[in-house]
């Protein structure tokens, strides 16, 4: 008997969200298939591709990286740049250098940067901040407040900041909000519940369900990113339809086959490659496993990433 394929679709479907105006804004979601079961049914809204900027700048990152970087003096320079770069669709801007226990830049520094940027790229932007729950709400807030109208994405609200993220980026200022959990699916689920109750629309929040660089407890992500999807498609749980962006740049590159020296590993080969690698299994991991848009750093990886995403296209 001939095989006769049959197509799994689902009544529900993922959130269609958007993020930036004009002509370069991305929409992310909208789906109601599988991750990457365009052979199911066509999506219309491939996943897409960030950029992430340090405001710390890329003076110790590895040779290639920094060199596609020379000559950058500021966060806008830097968002110039990466623009260029075939298959980006959005810049992040990480704010790490806000962070109270290192180099502890002022809110008001970080604003200023990420408006400089605003001016400069007609992308659009999503603000990562420092870990600091204090210093990333008021940072989430002022660039909030200070980018209205760009339709921004701050990632992200968790559990301890929903509330001041939720009330100030997502109802005062109309941007996206992200909803931080980790890596628990019932954990994500109450944090979109929780910002919905506050009166966030569920097409503007985004999920990110935590990360980890491939090999690192990774199994959870994956695991975790599959129950979601399969709860929000076959038990059409709308409080888990959000779409989900996942930044694996500040995980693949912190890890010590991505950072350990080639004098140390000399039987490792090349840092950068290796980098690029973590960086590049890591994406293409989570993508397979439901997330709908990822934040690289590497020129290269970008480059690999997207070429991966046209194909299953």
């Amino acid at each position: 008997m001939p095989f006769k394929k049959t197509p799994q679709t689902f009544s529900a479907a993922i959130k269609a969200v958007e993020i930036g105006t004009g002509d370069k804004a991305i929409t992310i979601g909208g789906e109601n298939v599988l991750p990457l079961y365009s052979f199911d049914a066509e999506i219309a809204n491939a996943p897409k591709i960030g950029v992430e900027i340090l405001d710390t700048g890329f003076e110790n990152a590895p040779a290639g990286l920094k060199a596609f970087y020379e000559g950058c003096t500021s966060m806008a320079d830097m968002a110039k740049k990466a623009a260029t770069i075939e298959g980006a669709s959005f810049i992040c801007l990480h704010f790490e250098g806000a962070d109270p226990n290192g180099a502890d830049r002022s809110v008001d520094e970080c604003v200023a940067d990420a408006k400089a940027v605003a001016e400069a790229v007609d992308l659009p932007i999503v603000i990562m901040g420092c870990k600091n729950n204090e210093k990333d709400s008021d940072l989430f807030n002022k660039c909030s407040e200070a980018l209205q109208g760009k339709n921004i994405l701050v990632l992200a609200a968790k559990e301890e900041t929903y509330k001041a993220v939720g009330a100030s980026a997502g109802l005062a200022y109309g941007q996206k909000v992200g909803a931080e959990s980790s890596v628990d699916i019932n954990l994500a689920k109450q944090l979109n519940v929780l910002l919905t109750q506050l009166g966030v629309k569920q097409d503007s929040i985004v999920m990110h369900v935590g990360t980890a660089a491939a090999g690192y407890g990774f199994e959870y992500v994956v695991s975790t990113m599959e129950r979601i999807r399969l709860a929000a498609l076959g038990q059409n749980d709308n409080t888990l339809q959000m779409p989900v962006m996942t930044p694996v740049a500040s995980e693949a590159w912190n890890v010590k086959e991505a950072m350990a020296s080639e004098a140390d590993m000399p039987e490792w080969g090349d840092v950068e490659t290796r980098g690029i690698d973590m960086e590049v299994v890591t994406a293409s991991a989570v993508l397979a496993a439901g997330t709908n848009a990822v934040i690289l750093r590497h020129p290269q990886s970008i480059a690999t990433v997207s070429k991966l995403i046209n194909a299953l296209m």
